[in-house]
C-alpha cells in the first residue's frame, strides 16, 4: 500500500511543549516576510538575504532556519571561524510556524533552506517525506563521540543519522523549598508512590496543589509511561518505512494514566494548561509545590518572570521520582537538532554547517550560561565549569552535577513515529478528558490506541499492535 504524505501541520496547542523546550525565551517570531525567507533556488542565496553579517564574502552560502534566542551570536561565531563556507541565517518562526513553512517547501519541492532546526520528535515526520539527508557519511563520524547514546538515538533511524543534536531535556522534579518546609516534607519524593503520599499530606493540611496535570504537555505523559516500561512505538524508517508498531494501551501506559487520573480526581494536582499566563502566575505565587519538568525549565521560568521577585531563592531540583526505585530510568522532554534538507545544493557543505553550528566552545558556553539550552555536547557535560556551576534559580544549588548531568548520561533515547503530532493531539484529548470528565486511565489508553492505529492505517502504514 502506498503511504500518504504525513504533514507537520497541526494545532499549535499540541506543540506547546516544543516551543518551551527549545526556546525558553518567549513567543514565536519570524525573521521577515516569506519572500525574504525563500531567496530563490538553493545555491542562489545572496548576502543580502541573510539576517546575519557574512564575514568571508567569497565563500559559498548555506541557508539556515533556526530559532534559538542567541542564534545571531552562534552564526557569527561559526562564520568567523570558517572561511570556506558561511551560514546564511533566517528565523522562519518558532516550532509550528517554522514547521508549516518547511512543510510547504517540502510539498512544493522548492523554497526549503539547506539546514533546518527541528525538534527530535518531529524528525520522522519529515524523514518519511524524503525531506532530510542521512548525514552519517557526511562528517558525522568525526563528532558522534561528543554525544551520549540516548542523544544519538533521538536523531537516528537504524544506521542513518538525520540531524546533529544540540540541546536536550533530561527530566527532573523542581520543587518549592518553602512549601515543603511549611508542610513537613523533609525531602523530595524519590518514588511516584511517595509523591502521591506527599500530595495527600499537603492537601489534608490545606496546602496548594502538589503538581499540575496539564493536558497541553502530552510529551510529559509519554515520557513517564516510557519511564515505567512502556514502548509506545517501534519504527525504522531505513528498513521498512511502511511498518510501525503501536502499543499505547499496554499495562505500563494504563498504569501511568491511571496514576495521574487518580491524583486529578482527588484534587491533589492542578488541571491548568502549562506555559500560560495563569500557570506562570500560579508558579510564582506558590499555587504548585512541584513542577515535573526538564533541564531547560530554569531558563524558561526565569524568562517568564519566575524566581525574580518574592519567590526568588525558593526553588530546588531533585531527580525525577521513579516507578521502581531499584530500577531507575531516565527520560527526556524536548530538545532540538539541525538537519540537512534534501533541497540543499551542496549536501556535504550543508552538513558541515549543521554539524558545526552551536558546536564551538563560545556558542555552547553562551547557551548554557544564559540558560538558553541544556547542551548535549560531552565537551560541556564533562567540563568542571558546567559540572560545578551554582545555578542562581536554584539558590546556588549545583543542579547540573546533582541532577541533570546524571539524568542525561543515563538517558537511553526514544523511538518516535512519523505521525507524532497526531499522537500528541490524541493523548492531549484524553488527558483533558481525565481532568474534565474523570475518564479512567485504562479508558484513556484504549482510546488513544484505537485512534492512533486507525489514523496510521488510513495513512497507509502496516500496523502491528
Amino acid at each position: 500500500m502506498k503511504l500518504k504524505a504525513v504533514t507537520a501541520t497541526i494545532a499549535a496547542a499540541a506543540l506547546t511543549l516544543g516551543l518551551a523546550a527549545c526556546s525558553p525565551g518567549g513567543a514565536s517570531t519570524t525573521g521577515g516576510s516569506d519572500a525574504a525567507l525563500q531567496p530563490g533556488p538553493n545555491g542562489s542565496a545572496k548576502a543580502s538575504d541573510c539576517t546575519n553579517k557574512i564575514v568571508h564574502k567569497d565563500a559559498p552560502l548555506v541557508t539556515v532556519w533556526a530559532w534559538y534566542p542567541n542564534m545571531a551570536k552562534v552564526v557569527d561565531n561559526f562564520n568567523n571561524g570558517n572561511s570556506d563556507v558561511q551560514a546564511c541565517w533566517r528565523n522562519a518562526g518558532q516550532g509550528t510556524d517554522e514547521y508549516n513553512k518547511f512543510q510547504t517547501a517540502v510539498a512544493a519541492k522548492k523554497g526549503a533552506p539547506d539546514v533546518v532546526m527541528l525538534e527530535a520528535d518531529h524528525l520522522p515526520t519529515f524523514e518519511i517525506q524524503n525531506a532530510l539527508v542521512d548525514i552519517s557519511g557526511l562528517g558525522w563520524d568525526a563528532v558522534k563521540g561528543n554525544f551520549s547514546s540516548g542523544a544519538i538515538k533521538d536523531v537516528s533511524s537504524g544506521d542513518a543519522v538525520y540531524a546533529a543534536p544540540i540541546d536536550g531535556g533530561p527530566m527532573a522534579l523542581i520543587y518549592r523549598k518553602d512549601i515543603f518546609e511549611k508542610y513537613g516534607i523533609d525531602e523530595a519524593p524519590k518514588t511516584w508512590a511517595q509523591y502521591a503520599e506527599d500530595a495527600a499530606k499537603v492537601k489534608e493540611a490545606g496546602g496548594p496543589a502538589f503538581g499540575d496535570l496539564g493536558s497541553n504537555v502530552p510529551a510529559v505523559m509519554m515520557a513517564l509511561q516510557i519511564q515505567k516500561g512502556a514502548q509506545p512505538f517501534a519504527y525504522d524508517y531505513g528498513k521498512a518505512k511502511q511498518d510501525v508498531t503501536v502499543k499505547l494501551d499496554d499495562q505500563a501506559s494504563k498504569d501511568v494514566l491511571g496514576y495521574w487520573s487518580d491524583l486529578s480526581k482527588k484534587g491533589l494536582v492542578g488541571k491548568q494548561d502549562q506555559f500560560t499566563t495563569d500557570y506562570i502566575s500560579g508558579v510564582v505565587n506558590g499555587k504548585y509545590a512541584t513542577y515535573v519538568s526538564a533541564a531547560w525549565a530554569p531558563g524558561y521560568l526565569t524568562g517568564a518572570g519566575v524566581g525574580k521577585g518574592a519567590d526568588k531563592g525558593k526553588f530546588a531540583v531533585a531527580p525525577l521520582p521513579q516507578w521502581d526505585e531499584s530500577n531507575p530510568v531516565s527520560v527526556n522532554w524536548g530538545g532540538s537538532a539541525l538537519a540537512v534538507t534534501t533541497q540543499a545544493t551542496d549536501k556535504k557543505l550543508a552538513a558541515k554547517v549543521a554539524l558545526g553550528l552551536y558546536a564551538d566552545d563560545a556558542s555552547l558556553q553562551d547557551g548554557w550560561r544564559n540558560q538558553i539550552i541544556f547542551p548535549l555536547n560531552q565537551s560541556v557535560l564533562k567540563s568542571d565549569e558546567f559540572i560545578d556551576a551554582k545555578v542562581d534559580f536554584f539558590d546556588g544549588q549545583t543542579a547540573n552535577k546533582d541532577v541533570y548531568i546524571p539524568a542525561e548520561n543515563a538517558y537511553k533515547g526514544f523511538v518516535y513515529p512519523p505521525f507524532v503530532t497526531y499522537y500528541y493531539s490524541e493523548l492531549q484529548k484524553q488527558i483533558a478528558s481525565i481532568n474534565n470528565n474523570g475518564t479512567s486511565g485504562e479508558a484513556a489508553a484504549t482510546a488513544v490506541q484505537q485512534s492512533v492505529v486507525k489514523y496510521a492505517k488510513s495513512q497507509g502504514f502496516k500496523v502491528t499492535e
